[in-house]
């Protein structure tokens, strides 16, 4: 096939049809055999936006043609399908036990099942039919189940997300396409294969999900809900056998940790055996702007004609302090992402339409070791004391406020044109009192920059939330270039261990273990 690149379609043009004839004119045939779409960008840096095409072309005589043009953005396609590993010669023993049932440990499930290795997974929480009840209650009731919630149960934080697809990991084995591909097998709008911001929707996600789970059991893969991993058995440096709720002990010889971010109490268990370290990661709030704002400044007057707008910001404060958005949802909700109980903790989420009606994002400030000092958990006990302060300052709801109140330093009497749209409830009160000033003076430098490349992004009746305190992991659970931890047997996974940050990385990172595992045994 012929890959094309670089293909500009004004976005009131933007159809099939057009499509292809443009196509036709570029490489100057009258017919077309087949057309894939490989990827789908905006270009709005000026008054007129445009859709950039890239696609696979399957034509007659393609070498002449592309001989004949000689155009850098028009070349034969490579072959870019992933190619399954090649099982090692070692026999396995025992079962390959999988905790955590997110994308990093569902993705390590599927490769392992599909290869017939026939897995484990124990997951805290419950199957993600019965996690939406758990998480549903606690939204309406304020009844918080600690193994059961935006944070825990079958398919890990990011089920109660955006479910954006976006990452900055390369990847040259065509893992990342294949995930895309994974996803859309099981119910994800194939729209995500081709577009510059693909997103599932929290809506959709967990239907995928479901799905997923069912197809690894048709393999032989299992499946184990409220189970808890609680202790090791180490015997010569070798794993032996795990503990799951303190009371079972599970023969295992091959265990990958695909725990999350906020697996606290897993994370000190594991410091009895494994070498671990802080790790820098982020804190702020999360802001609140009207949808059709965002939109308009992103899109002008074609705002509505466009998809809800998404943006990325960042900034260097004068004292070299990182400042960035994180997680933008448009069209979404903040939602009261708590797993413990006398702490608040905030995520944002969007269904797949987008059409809330208000958009929100996190902005962020890097912390380090500066910050919160040297001792493994540090880091932790530094986000805790912060949804700590939130859950204080909130009656433990979300506390909120405008921003000019959190500039002048005062809790919110009233708000202005921005109506919250939350998932939990909300107490008004100054948020200024959660953070060190530090991070205040950052969030605020910030937001002015901000506010020159957002007009209104700063003003005063934004809203803004707190505490968003997850970032990613505040911990990282060393492994060799094997993916093996100091026990042999233990590969740490995903973002909980520290090497991932998203869906699609923690996806990235699960294939690459189960991967390793394959190429070292045989089943």
């Amino acid at each position: 096939m012929i890959r094309i690149r670089q293909i500009k379609i004004p976005v009131k043009l933007d159809n099939e049809e057009y499509l292809i004839n443009k196509v036709k004119k570029i490489l100057n045939v009258k017919e077309i055999k087949d057309i894939i779409i490989k990827k789908k960008s905006i270009d709005a840096r000026l008054k007129e936006i445009f859709y950039i095409y890239e696609v696979n072309v399957l034509v007659d005589n393609e070498l002449e043609i592309v001989s004949i043009l000689n155009n850098k953005d028009i070349f034969i396609a490579n072959n870019d399908e992933y190619v399954m590993p090649i099982m090692g010669k070692e026999k396995i023993d025992g079962n390959i036990v999988i905790v955590g049932a997110g994308p990093a440990g569902l993705f390590s499930a599927y490769l392992l099942a599909l290869m017939g290795y026939k897995p484990l997974i124990i997951e805290r929480g419950k199957k993600v039919e019965e996690r939406i009840e758990d998480v549903n209650l606690f939204w309406d009731k304020n009844i918080l189940n600690p193994n059961s919630n935006v944070q825990f149960g079958e398919g890990g934080a990011g089920t109660f997300s955006d479910g954006k697809l976006n990452t900055r990991v390369k990847d040259s084995y065509n893992r990342l396409k294949m995930i895309l591909e994974v996803f859309v097998k099981f119910g994800a709008p194939k729209e995500i294969l081709y577009l510059q911001n693909p997103h599932i929707g929290t809506d959709i996600l967990r239907d995928v999900i479901k799905n997923m789970r069912e197809y690894i059991i048709s393999l032989g893969g299992v499946f184990r809900y409220n189970t808890t991993l609680t202790d090791l058995v180490i015997k010569d440096n070798k794993l032996e056998a795990i503990i799951v709720n303190n009371n079972e002990e599970i023969k295992c010889h091959n265990l990958i940790l695909a725990i999350g971010h906020s697996a606290r109490d897993t994370f000190k268990m594991l410091n009895n055996y494994l070498e671990m370290m802080p790790k820098p990661f982020a804190v702020g709030l999360r802001i609140m702007h009207d949808e059709d704002m965002i939109n308009k400044s992103q899109y002008g007057d074609y705002a509505s004609i466009m998809d809800a707008a998404s943006y990325k910001l960042t900034y260097t404060t004068k004292d070299k302090r990182g400042v960035y958005s994180f997680c933008m949802c448009p069209g979404g909700f903040v939602v009261n992402a708590s797993s413990e109980e006398g702490r608040v903790a905030i995520n944002g989420m969007s269904n797949y339409q987008r059409d809330s009606g208000v958009s929100n994002s996190a902005i962020v400030v890097t912390v380090g070791e500066k910050d919160f000092g040297t001792d493994v958990f540090s880091g932790l006990e530094f986000q805790r004391k912060l949804e700590e302060k939130a859950y204080k300052l909130g009656n433990g709801y979300i506390p909120l406020q405008t921003y000019q109140d959190y500039v002048a330093n005062k809790v919110s009497i009233k708000l202005g044109n921005i109506k919250p749209i939350t998932k939990g409830g909300y107490t008004l009160a100054n948020l200024r009192e959660l953070f060190p000033e530090y991070i205040n003076e950052s969030i605020m430098e910030a937001m002015n920059n901000f506010g020159h490349k957002i007009k209104g992004f700063d003003d005063g009746d934004t809203l803004i939330a707190g505490v968003e305190a997850r970032t990613s992991s505040p911990v990282r659970i060393l492994r060799n270039e094997e993916y093996e931890a100091k026990i042999k047997g233990i590969y740490p996974c995903g973002e909980g261990a520290g090497y991932a940050g998203g869906i699609m990385s923690a996806a990235l990172d699960g294939i690459k273990i189960a991967e390793a595992i394959i190429q070292k045994y045989h089943n």
